[in-house]
């Protein structure tokens, strides 16, 4: 099967493309007379107030390129961490908001002698597509406060989307709030190029990876389930098919976005892994019943038609740096690491995975990953029990415990899939054994 392409960007490449942007934006700025009349009345909170209007601007488009699921961006950070940039830079950018507006207007009432809630009126009376542009303000206010974690919590992640997806439109209203009123816009010809420029890139980054190529991926490969396999346990596994699957690109740790079409919540998309090396004939993700959806999903019958957006992630052999690798799995994270453990080239005794779990009968695949061991010559050692209980009195993932397990951690690549807090644990362990930041792999799946 072919690979996906690995692009020839890294980390720096984009955090200065940001910056030259940022830097050309200031330029742009003092060229159409940011700091000419600084001296008048008022004169300086307009200027900032200006600025971090551009600001604000800018940042928006950021967050709509970050989750924009281009390849590049994902093969250098993964969602994950993109997801937890976009979250930080949304707050950002409502503050900037909240700084433009302020500053804006408390610049023209000191400068026409007026009152700050006068003018406030005015502006918002006269000046054209400013009301509008409040509009779109209290669209990203929402949804900054519905990415708090305490108003996350309450909301189904369905209703959360819809409303990040009314983000578009709160740019939209700005976009034609700064192109009527704008300096850039209205004194400065190259500067308006330049922002209809950012503005065209940004449409276009989010409607080739959002919309193009989900499209052309369904249209092509026709995906479907074949069967569901009660794993036992709440756990079943899914194999889909589909047309020319050996010309799909994927590697082992990837995962999709996957929506099944049937029942009343087809359109409800599920981030799985896939739980089984990709071989050309068939996909498999293996799934959890923890709620309705998951439940549902090991109803499904074959022939149900199956709409995927993907593959995307990390969790892959091309971050691997060594030859050594261990694998450190919890629950169902073991689904990429089971098809991790069948797809890493090694010679025996280079793989080792190690599978938390509190009871036997929480260990998924069992049977496959004892045969894949004994096929491939790698060792698995399964920690079987509760924390604090006389079979596991003491946590094996603690960095006494890992070390004695696996002494040359410290040399090997470790991936790590499974609960978050065991994540966040393991992540600790592996930072006072000082095993190498470049050497850990690791992603969540939270939005």
């Amino acid at each position: 099967m072919p690979l996906p392409r690995v692009w020839p960007v890294i980390g720096f490449d984009i955090m200065w493309v940001l910056l030259a942007n940022g830097a050309i934006i200031v330029a742009m700025w003092v060229r159409h007379g940011g700091l000419d009349g600084l001296a008048a009345p008022g004169a300086a909170f307009t200027a900032i107030g200006q600025l971090t209007g551009l600001f604000a601007a800018y940042l928006s488009l950021v967050q709509l390129v970050l989750m924009s699921r281009s390849p590049w961006l994902d093969q250098v950070f993964g969602l994950d961490r993109l997801a937890w940039a976009h979250r930080w830079l949304g707050f950002a950018t409502v503050w900037l908001i909240v700084a433009h507006g302020i500053l804006t207007i408390l610049g023209y009432s000191i400068g026409d002698h007026a009152s700050f809630l006068g003018e406030t009126w005015m502006i918002l009376t006269t000046f054209d597509w400013v009301a509008l542009s409040v509009l779109g303000f209290a669209v990203f206010l929402a949804v900054g406060i519905s990415s708090v974690r305490a108003a996350r919590s309450r909301l189904s992640y369905e209703a959360w989307f819809l409303l990040h997806l009314l983000a578009y439109a709160a740019i939209a209203l700005g976009f034609l709030h700064q192109l009527s009123v704008g300096a850039d816009f209205m004194h400065d010809p190259l500067a308006s190029a330049y922002w209809i420029a950012l503005y065209v890139a940004t449409a276009v980054l989010v409607a080739a990876f959002r919309l193009g190529q989900p499209i052309w991926l369904n249209l092509r490969h026709r995906l479907r389930v074949a069967d569901v396999v009660n794993e036992g346990n709440g756990v079943a596994s899914i194999y889909i098919t589909g047309e020319h699957l050996d010309k799909l690109p994927t590697r082992a740790g990837q995962w999709f976005v996957w929506r099944f079409m049937a029942g009343p919540r087809w359109w409800s998309g599920h981030p799985f892994s896939l739980s089984a090396a990709p071989n050309g004939r068939w996909l498999r993700i293996t799934v959890k019943a923890l709620g309705d959806d998951t439940r549902s999903m090991q109803r499904l019958r074959p022939g149900t038609r199956v709409w995927a957006e993907g593959p995307y992630g990390i969790l892959t052999g091309a971050r691997r740096t060594r030859r050594k690798v261990t694998l450190i799995a919890g629950g169902i994270g073991i689904a990429p690491l089971r098809a991790l453990l069948e797809a890493l080239s090694a010679r025996p005794g280079e793989l080792t995975l190690l599978y938390r779990a509190r009871q036997a009968k929480h260990l998924v695949l069992r049977q496959e990953i004892d045969a894949l061991a004994a096929t491939r010559g790698a060792r698995v050692e399964y920690l079987v029990g509760r924390r604090g209980s006389a079979a596991m009195p003491e946590d094996p993932l603690a960095p006494d415990n890992l070390w004695r397990i696996v002494p040359d951690i410290c040399e090997q690549d470790v991936y790590i899939c499974g609960p978050g807090p065991m994540m966040d644990r393991v992540e600790q362990t592996l930072h006072q054994l000082r095993v190498p930041r470049s050497q850990v792999h690791v992603e969540r799946f939270e939005y």
